[in-house]
């Protein structure tokens, strides 16, 4: 709420994940509610007829084709008698073009899927639920896997047929929903766009753009590989994962997306809230060692992450990089594991439960 004080607050995140409850739940009393995709409201945006209230909440503006000059001049006009709320599904900060004039006169915050942390979960059975079920709040709550799966197919319909194309002219959306029903079962290794390209039959231009899409409306998320002048680490081949991790078919794969997808949430928090240089990654060189997920801040390694289905020895990749860099903490950990201990190398074995409750 201080934030909405000083300058306009964007929120944006994955279509269903609690954007427009979050902000009628900040809405005061002399307070309007403005969804872009409710025709009446649509025609007030329109016509610059807003409401006399204190507090203006925009959702899914972005689909306006001259959103950014609409809201630059509603700020400049009103800002210091209003506050601002604008909430949408896409990524509104990827969508705004380099010199945008709203520069300066917004914070941007991301709402993520819920997590281990957030539904306070402590027990194994609730930590699977939350694997199977997802996390986004309809299916969760809902608590049945078959609803949830009939929520995931939907939804993931949805993304492709709607919010795709309100991006951008897609001219056949049927590859572009082959596409979406690969992309899970890639989960986990390196992604490469020549291969999809070869399976779909389509420009390489067009899986690159197709990708941008998909990462744009929240549907899936990237990795870079994590470079060093000690580590010989491969340097273009990203991972990806997605926001609903139900659409992975293989539970160990699914367990390293839930994962990524808690990681990412606190690295978001940390960027949007403190202003901190951090960033996710995943490690790969060229000897094909790997490891999971690194979390780097002012470009160096503050933590590694190996995923395991189960309890297992050591990665001997964490101890390849614990000599590379010392400093920085290291983590296997499992999803129906129970180990618990430091080993003398100085890498913690924990459940997937109590270590992710550490996160937000």
């Amino acid at each position: 709420m201080k934030d909405l004080e000083k300058k306009m607050v964007f929120i944006s995140g994955p279509r269903q994940v609690g954007k427009t409850t979050l902000a009628l739940s900040l809405l005061k009393t002399k307070a309007s509610y403005l969804n872009w995709d409710i025709p009446a409201h649509r025609e007030s945006i329109l016509k610059r007829e807003l409401p006399d209230t204190d507090f203006w909440c925009f959702d899914e503006i972005h689909k306006f084709r001259h959103w950014r000059d609409f809201l630059k001049g509603v700020y400049d006009e009103f800002h210091e008698d209003h506050q601002i709320l604008v909430t949408g599904s896409a990524r509104l900060d990827m969508l705004r073009k380099t010199g945008d004039s709203l520069q300066g006169r917004y914070h941007h915050l991301r709402l993520h899927p819920l997590t281990v942390k957030e539904l306070n979960l402590t027990t194994q059975d609730d930590f699977i639920k939350l694997l199977s079920l997802g996390g986004f709040p309809e299916p969760y709550f809902l608590g049945s896997e078959i609803e949830a799966k009939r929520w995931s197919t939907n939804y993931r319909s949805l993304l492709v047929t709607q919010e795709s194309p309100a991006i951008e002219n897609i001219s056949d959306l049927s590859k572009l929903e082959l596409l979406s029903l690969r992309l899970p079962e890639l989960v986990g290794s390196p992604l490469s766009l020549n291969a999809l390209r070869e399976d779909l039959q389509i420009a390489h231009k067009t899986v690159s753009r197709w990708m941008d899409i998909f990462e744009n409306i929240y549907m899936i998320f990237r990795l870079a590989p994590f470079g060093s002048h000690l580590i010989r680490a491969v340097k273009k081949e990203q991972k990806h994962y997605h926001y609903d991790w139900t659409l992975v078919p293989e539970m160990p794969a699914r367990f390293e997306n839930l994962v990524a997808s808690h990681l990412l949430k606190w690295v978001h928090y940390r960027r949007d809230l403190y202003g901190e240089n951090v960033e996710l990654r995943y490690f790969r060189d060229t000897d094909k060692r790997e490891v999971d997920f690194c979390i780097i801040k002012d470009l160096r390694p503050q933590m590694f992450v190996e995923c395991k289905w189960a309890d297992s020895s050591t990665s001997s990749h964490l101890h390849y990089l614990r000599k590379k860099f010392p400093e920085a903490d290291y983590y296997q950990v499992s999803a129906t594991g129970s180990n618990r201990f430091i080993g003398k190398h100085g890498i913690t074995h924990i459940p997937a439960v109590e270590f992710l409750a550490r996160f937000v």
